[in-house]
């Protein structure tokens, strides 16, 4: 499904990723480790078209989308769920869904706002809240559900629990296998790295802007002492 070939990006002298590949399949779930500031969002914004290429490909569906605009991408069948969440503050929970709502580009409408709400049964409770109203956890609910409402084909979540409670958390990953059910491929962000090999078919990891590490996410859970030097747990 997403294939990316050598890339190298810069921000400005800075060479942040350095020939990075990563392929992502049809259906699968693919976790990206690495310590803060391995580039590992960096690597999601560059495929997304926030950050642009200084060499290397990014291939969707076997079509080159390299320098694609993020309008473009999400329109392709990207859902992108950003670190710090990106939802808007004046707009109420049911205005944050609505907004985005729209059939996948194969015509497919699993995802929709009733479906989101009873995904999410707290957000019925919320739907005409604003979303500087909500508390983190909420927000991050809106956001994945915003999200999902797109229909996508691959769903980008970057540190989607970070700073929730332990009840948020086990409830976002509860999503998160329900989104994998569903047949939607993932590339799943997150600290938690047992959380991330327990809930992806394979996984790499960063290290200084190159992958160091990729392989069957149950084979690298069993690489202890490799996870703790790249990772730092």
């Amino acid at each position: 499904m997403l294939q990316i070939k050598s890339i190298n990006t810069y921000y400005g002298d800075s060479h942040i990723l350095q020939g990075v590949d990563l392929h992502i399949p049809v259906g699968k779930a693919v976790g990206l480790l690495g310590r803060n500031g391995m580039g590992k969002t960096t690597l999601i914004r560059t495929l997304m078209g926030y950050v642009p290429t200084a060499s290397g490909q990014v291939d969707w569906h076997r079509r080159n989308v390299t320098g694609s605009t993020p309008e473009r991408m999400a329109r392709l069948g990207i859902g992108y769920v950003p670190e710090g969440r990106g939802i808007f503050p004046n707009l109420s929970v049911r205005e944050n869904l609505i907004m985005s709502a729209r059939p996948g580009v194969n015509g497919r409408q699993d995802w929709t706002y009733d479906r989101v709400l009873s995904t999410f049964p707290r957000l019925k409770e919320r739907l005409e809240h604003g979303g500087q109203q909500l508390s983190g956890g909420e927000q991050q609910m809106v956001a994945i559900g915003r999200a999902l409402m797109t229909n996508p084909e691959l769903m980008i979540l970057d540190e989607a629990t970070e700073g929730l409670a332990p009840l948020i958390v086990q409830e976002i990953w509860r999503v998160i296998g329900e989104i994998r059910r569903t047949g939607i491929s993932t590339l799943i962000v997150d600290r938690n790295y047992k959380a991330v090999l327990n809930n992806t078919d394979s996984a790499v990891v960063m290290e200084k802007g190159r992958i160091v590490m990729a392989g069957e996410s149950s084979e690298l859970a069993h690489s202890s002492d490799a996870l703790k030097r790249f990772l730092g747990v």
